[in-house]
């Protein structure tokens, strides 16, 4: 094991759960930024196994993530913590 294997060890080890327990955890918004610092530490992940292995091919996958996480980091402030839907009923549809 080189240096570049124990660095993403430790990302793995110690920030992905921490992430992991913000993201589950909490308000709507402080999963989102748990969520969000998750992708960015898999994306360094992904950063530092193509030096350790010296596989540059293995970097699509940082960029790859790099394009879809601030896709995901919408969806999910759109669909989850999105804005309340009112509940009323409406008297002008009618029922079915």
């Amino acid at each position: 094991m080189n240096a570049w294997t124990a660095a993403a060890l430790v990302l793995l080890a110690v920030a992905a759960p921490a992430c992991l327990w913000v993201a589950a955890r909490g308000a709507a918004m402080r999963r989102l930024v748990g969520a969000s610092l998750l992708s960015t530490v898999v994306g360094a992940v992904f950063l530092l196994l193509p030096q350790a292995y010296d596989r540059s091919s293995y970097q699509d996958l940082a960029l790859t993530l790099a394009v879809l996480a601030p896709a995901g980091t919408l969806v999910f402030t759109r669909f989850v913590a999105g804005r309340q839907h009112d509940t009323r009923r409406d008297d002008s549809m009618p029922e079915s």
